[in-house]
């Protein structure tokens, strides 16, 4: 393995040294284009929810049950990816550019065989998934079609995912942001003329939406593709010699299943979430779903700060700076702790302006801004659970996130959603109290493990 001193690529490219300098400053740099690219990878649901909600509260409900689904998905494919984009911010920390290329190279294979393997279960199970959930049949229909395009095309946003993974990894956050700004710009523009056929573009409804995705994803990835090969970023990602190392799949794997599983975990529950709603009716799904699209928006910044500390907690480590990489945790989980606290401000007096961007109904717009309401309490601690987990997640310690939210979601989430929805009176709103509690509990069980330190001596 060769050790070099700087990095293949654009003279334009900043060669900046992330392991030195100021924390805050490195955060900062850092942070803010993966807020952006954080946002604009999650905005995509949104934008379908904005033209889908004209459709009808079905159209709502399906995309809505579906999208969580899909995002579900996302979150297997952004956790298979945390193995290798472990493996290359330690590579990069320890100057060992050859390793950091094999380490992407590899990262290449595990995308393609995911996509082929969900690309098999959109053809054949997108309305069994939607029918074992109990939604409506016009809603099933309405997802069901949403959900088998999108998971055909998931190859383009593993192509996504992969090349903004290793870009951020090797410390670029800047080329990632600018990828997904070109994409999502094209999304926004080509959704409506799909989903209503406007001009010359054919009238697809919900199908319009899905496939407005999979185009602009498919187009985003593309050109990141070319920018890794190109060595238009850090890290210049060579295919020459390159062959199946079981290896490094392997250690990546070991590191990527656990924060896969960690995220499908949350989007089981979400699903979950769902199943106890549904009895309570469309309105109240339909509510629900909107709810969480603009909860997506409000945990960005948090991840985007988290993204940040998980790059540079990497690269510490592999440059044999411990006391650094722990500072930068903690110092992610306090400015999380600040942004989430400012939002909830927001949210507290202007929830209703904001759900009328996706919905005219007054009766949707009440519950859920009375849903979005009941999350401010968990805001207080959500920077310190999303700073904390992706820190560890970043230098390859996935297991103790994965069982933290096995416990905490699957376990206490659902359990006590399940009984204050069906034996208090709370009813549906005892759902969103229950997800409240969850999240306070990792929050406890994550600074706990961070401040004991044993995430230092993980090995990947």
């Amino acid at each position: 393995m060769g050790r070099v001193g700087t990095f293949s690529g654009s003279t334009t490219v900043a060669k900046r040294d992330w392991t030195q300098g100021s924390i805050v400053g490195n955060l900062w740099s850092l942070s803010w284009p993966s807020l952006i690219t954080s946002t604009l990878n999650v905005i995509g649901p949104a934008v379908d929810m904005i033209w889908v909600g004209r459709l009808g509260s079905a159209s709502i409900a399906g995309v809505g049950v579906a999208g969580i689904t899909v995002t579900a998905v996302n979150s297997l494919v952004m956790g298979l990816f945390t193995g290798t984009a472990a493996l290359v911010a330690r590579c990069i920390g320890a100057k060992d550019e050859s390793s950091a290329n094999r380490a992407a190279q590899q990262a290449f294979v595990i995308g393609l065989a995911f996509s082929a393997i969900m690309a098999v279960i959109g053809i054949f199970l997108a309305e069994s998934i939607l029918t074992a959930l109990g939604v409506e049949g016009n809603v099933v229909a309405q997802g069901a079609a949403y959900m088998r395009i999108q998971f055909i095309g998931m190859v383009t946003m593993s192509a996504v995912t992969v090349a903004q993974s290793i870009m951020q990894a090797s410390g670029d956050a800047m080329t990632p942001m600018k990828m997904s700004v070109t994409y999502r710009l094209m999304h926004i523009g080509l959704c409506p003329l799909l989903v209503f056929g406007w001009f010359v573009f054919p009238q697809m409804g919900v199908n319009g939406a899905a496939l407005s995705n999979v185009i602009t994803q498919g187009l985003g990835g593309s050109f990141g593709l070319w920018v890794l090969l190109s060595g238009r970023t850090r890290i210049r990602v060579s295919l020459k010699d390159f062959r199946l190392d079981g290896n490094i799949i392997l250690r990546a794997v070991k590191v990527g299943i656990p924060a896969s599983l960690t995220n499908m975990q949350r989007s089981l529950a979400d699903l979950l979430l769902v199943r106890l709603v549904i009895p309570f009716g469309t309105l109240a799904v339909a509510s629900h779903s909107l709810m969480q699209r603009l909860d997506m928006f409000i945990q960005t910044p948090a991840a985007g700060l988290g993204t940040a500390a998980g790059i540079l907690a990497g690269q510490n480590l592999g440059a044999s700076q411990p006391k650094r990489a722990v500072r930068t945790g903690w110092t992610a989980a306090g400015l999380a702790t600040v942004i989430s606290l400012f939002f909830s401000i927001i949210i507290w007096f202007w929830a209703e302006p904001m759900f009328r961007i996706f919905s005219a109904d007054k009766n949707v717009i009440s519950l859920a801004s009375a849903f979005l309401r009941i999350n401010i309490v968990s805001y207080a601690v959500w920077g310190v659970v999303v700073a904390l987990s992706m820190c560890l997640n970043g230098v390859g310690d996935t297991m103790i996130p994965m069982v933290t939210n096995l416990t905490t979601m699957l376990g206490l989430q659902i359990g006590l959603a399940y009984v204050l929805s069906r034996y208090t009176s709370l009813g549906m709103y005892g759902i969103r109290w229950a997800v409240v509690s969850g999240i306070v509990a990792r929050g406890v069980i994550y600074t706990a493990y961070y401040h004991h330190g044993r995430w230092l001596s993980k090995k990947v």
